[in-house]
């Protein structure tokens, strides 16, 4: 305990590290929603269609509309330079085409570079144009002497009412902070566990360390790490806290099942110390696979591409990851309200992880014992 509250490196790691990344992060996506992205319209028609055309878009909460441009090479050089991230082209003759009966186009041209971003716009700019034209298209109808509703069963014979269930806002902080609050989690909970049996190997306590224990690994490995387990399991509640309160994420199943997913999250990763300390013999080496190993995550845990979406090797790699079964335990009890039993199959898959790491303990015991591995950080 005194070596945890006593040295910078460990208190950072235990301490300060997960709460300004849990701050850095909640503080980025608070808002939850991006909210007005410049777009950049060029409008050639100087017509009211295409002022309105410009005012439903600007109207819309994903898009704030610049009109400073001219011609569409200038939009399009802003676009590039990262001014504007969407340019609406309203080509001359539009309002006469559509007063013709005739089609008539408008371009929307998207950097997509930033694929969320990309499809809100998208998403956003589509609907307005489409209530737009819907209302040019309502007006014809009842000019011609239709009623209200045979007007609109003409223009939309067929609607689509869509619910969407598990993220209604479309809300950065159900998506992003439910990947990046726990993978720090995780790569603290990782560090903290190879710096804690590491640094008995870099001072050379390792012999005084096991004398203390009556030569039991077992009691040297539960009294060095239950602490570190223990403020992890405070760290975790500090994000359940961030994330169901302060950033509002809905909590719709069960709390109990919530915690010991991720007091096994905890374990699942100080097990992997163990196991890369034990194999590498060498913090600094440990640490640098740990860092691989905590980013990889992110990639093939299936955060932001489905897993059953990916080459057979990527769906391989994702079961060597717990924090994607724990995702999966999450996300089942906080957004969809799951029955507790889909769960239990990753949490065994967790505690098989558990198992794995405490198997490499005797010959953990080895390596703390030979003086050869010493002063090798």
């Amino acid at each position: 305990m005194n070596r945890i509250v006593g040295e910078g490196a460990s208190v950072f790691v235990v301490f300060i590290g997960p709460l300004f990344a849990f701050f850095l992060i909640t503080t980025i996506f608070y808002s939850s929603v991006p909210r007005k992205l410049p777009v950049a319209v060029v409008d050639l028609d100087h017509s009211s269609i295409s002022r309105k055309a410009a005012a439903f878009t600007d109207a819309t909460p994903i898009a704030s509309i610049n009109k400073n441009f001219t011609n569409l090479t200038e939009a399009r050089n802003a676009m590039n330079e990262g001014k504007v991230d969407a340019v609406l082209f309203i080509p001359e003759r539009t309002e006469k085409n559509i007063l013709a009966g005739l089609h008539s186009n408008v371009e929307l041209y998207l950097n997509n570079a930033n694929v969320i971003k990309g499809s809100l716009l998208n998403s956003g700019i589509q609907k307005a144009i489409k209530t737009l034209s819907a209302g040019i298209k309502l007006q014809t109808h009842l000019r011609s002497g239709e009623t209200e509703k045979q007007a609109m069963a003409q223009i939309v014979p067929i609607s689509v009412h869509s619910e969407i269930l598990f993220n209604p806002f479309n809300s950065y902080a159900y998506f992003i902070t439910l990947i990046l609050l726990p993978v720090m989690l995780t790569v603290f909970t990782l560090f903290g566990t190879l710096y804690a049996i590491g640094s008995e190997i870099q001072y050379g306590t390792a012999n005084k360390w096991m004398e203390e224990a009556n030569n039991s690994i077992i009691i040297a490995m539960v009294g060095k790490l239950m602490p570190y387990t223990l403020f992890f399991c405070v760290i975790a509640m500090c994000m359940n806290i961030d994330l169901f309160i302060i950033l509002g994420l809905p909590l719709r199943g069960s709390v109990a099942t919530i915690l010991l997913s991720e007091l096994l999250l905890i374990l699942s990763y100080q097990s992997i110390g163990i196991l890369f300390i034990t194999v590498t013999k060498n913090m600094r080496l440990a640490i640098s696979l740990a860092s691989v190993f905590t980013m990889l995550a992110i990639t093939y845990a299936g955060f932001t591409f489905p897993v059953f979406g990916m080459p057979g090797l990527a769906q391989v790699l994702n079961k060597i990851f717990p924090i994607s079964y724990w995702t999966t335990i999450f996300t089942g009890q906080s957004l969809r309200a799951e029955d507790i039993s889909n769960g239990y199959a990753q949490m065994l898959y967790m505690v098989g992880f558990i198992i794995l790491g405490y198997c490499f303990i005797p010959r953990l015991k080895y390596v703390l014992s030979n003086k050869k591995y010493w002063w090798k950080i």
